[in-house]
C-alpha cells in the first residue's frame, strides 16, 4: 500500500507542505504590521480552545480519530485475543477523566505505537498529543495573556515550528521504530504549529494571519490523523496474517 496509491492522501500532503512553504515566505518577507487592539486575546481565545478540544480528543481516540484496527477473520473475540489481533478497551481515569489506552492491535507490529506503564499500555501518538497541547496551552496563556515580547526572535519561532511540523507529518511515512522517538515527534508536531502561530504574529501582528495560521494547524493536524490511520492499514496489510479492518 504507497502513499501514491491515494489520491486524496497525496492532495492533504501536498497541500500541507504548500502551507508550510507559505509560512517559510511569512518568516522571510514579513507583512507590515497591522495591530488591532482585540487581535490578541481573540486568537489566544481561539487557539486555546483548540489546545483544551486536542486535549479532550486525546482521551477519546478511536471516537475521535476513527482508527483502524484488525480482527481475524471468521474468529471469536476470545479467539482474537490469543493470537493478538484485537484492540484493547482498557480505560483509565486521570483527574477525573476517562482516558482509553491500549486501541491499537495487541501485535508486535504495533509495539511502537505504544508504550507500557505497570500494566496499562498508552498510546504515544495520543500521549504526545496531550503533552503537546498542554505545552502549547500554557504557552498561549504567557504569551496571549502578558506582554510577551519575542520580536528578534521571531523568525527563530517559525524556523522551529516548521521543522516540528515536518517531522510530525513526515512520522507515520518512515513509521519510526522508537516508542520515545514517536512520542517526542509527537509532541513537537503540536508544539510547532504554537511556535509558528506566536513567530508570526510578533512579525506581521496580523488578524488575518493568525486566523489563517489557525486554519492551517487544523488543517495540518487532520492530515496527520489521515496519514496515521493509512500508516495503520499498511502495517496490517502487510502484516502475515489475513486481517480485514473494522471500525470500533
Amino acid at each position: 500500500m504507497k502513499v501514491y496509491h491515494y489520491p486524496e492522501l497525496l492532495l492533504l500532503i501536498s497541500l500541507s507542505f504548500f502551507g508550510l512553504f507559505l509560512t517559510g515566505i511569512l518568516a522571510i518577507f514579513p507583512p507590515a504590521t497591522q495591530d488591532l487592539q482585540f487581535r490578541k486575546p481573540l486568537i489566544g481565545s481561539i487557539f486555546g480552545l483548540i489546545c483544551i478540544l486536542g486535549i479532550i480528543a486525546a482521551f477519546s481516540p478511536r471516537k475521535c480519530s476513527r482508527i483502524f484496527y484488525c480482527e481475524k477473520e471468521g474468529s471469536s473475540s476470545r479467539h482474537n485475543s490469543k493470537v493478538g489481533l484485537v484492540a484493547s478497551s482498557n480505560t483509565s481515569s486521570i483527574f477525573g477523566l476517562k482516558i482509553v489506552h491500549g486501541h491499537h492491535p495487541n501485535c508486535e507490529n504495533f509495539s511502537a505505537h505504544e508504550f507500557q506503564i505497570g500494566n496499562k499500555t498508552f498510546c504515544t501518538g495520543c500521549i504526545g498529543l496531550i503533552l503537546g497541547g498542554l505545552i502549547n496551552l500554557f504557552g498561549t496563556i504567557m504569551y496571549f495573556s502578558n506582554n510577551w515580547q519575542i520580536t528578534k526572535e521571531s523568525p527563530f519561532f517559525i524556523y522551529i515550528g516548521i521543522i516540528g511540523v515536518v517531522f510530525g507529518l513526515l512520522t507515520p511515512l518512515f513509521n519510526f521504530r522508537q516508542t520515545i522517538l514517536r512520542l517526542s515527534l509527537n509532541a513537537f508536531f503540536i508544539f510547532g504549529m504554537f511556535s509558528i502561530l506566536i513567530g508570526a504574529d510578533m512579525l506581521g501582528q496580523s488578524l488575518f494571519i493568525d486566523l489563517f495560521l489557525i486554519s492551517l494547524s487544523v488543517f495540518w493536524l487532520f492530515t496527520r490523523i489521515s496519514l496515521s490511520q493509512w500508516n495503520h492499514k499498511r502495517i496490517c496489510y502487510i502484516c502475515g496474517i489475513r486481517c480485514e479492518f473494522i471500525r470500533e
